[in-house]
C-alpha cells in the first residue's frame, strides 16, 4: 500500500531556499513515507521522528539536519501524510 503525501502550497518556495543536503534528506524522507508509511521512520534514528506537544499535539516532527525539521500530520483513515512546513529548529 502506498501513502499519499500532501504538501502545504508554501513547501515548494521553502525548498528552493534550503541547503542541498536538507532537500536530499527531505526527498529520502518522502520516499520512505510514500513506500512504507510514517511508522517506518522509527527504524531510521537519524530522523529522530517524534510526536509534538502543546498546540502541535496532532503533529509529528522528523529531523532533516541539526537545524531543519519537517513538521507533518498523519491521516490514517485516508492513508495520507500532510507536510505542514519545513522549518529551522528553534533552540
Amino acid at each position: 500500500m502506498m501513502w499519499h503525501i500532501l504538501e502545504n502550497r508554501k513547501i515548494d518556495k521553502t525548498i528552493s531556499k534550503l541547503p542541498l543536503q536538507v532537500v536530499k534528506k527531505y526527498e529520502l524522507w518522502k520516499d520512505i513515507v510514500f513506500r512504507h508509511g510514517p511508522e517506518k521512520l522509527k527504524e531510521f534514528p537519524g530522523f529522530n521522528d517524534e510526536k509534538l506537544k502543546g498546540e502541535r499535539k496532532r503533529q509529528r516532527s522528523s529531523r532533516l539536519s541539526m537545524q531543519y525539521r519537517v513538521i507533518y500530520e498523519v491521516k490514517k483513515e485516508i492513508v495520507s501524510v500532510y507536510v505542514i512546513e519545513i522549518t529551522p529548529h528553534k533552540y
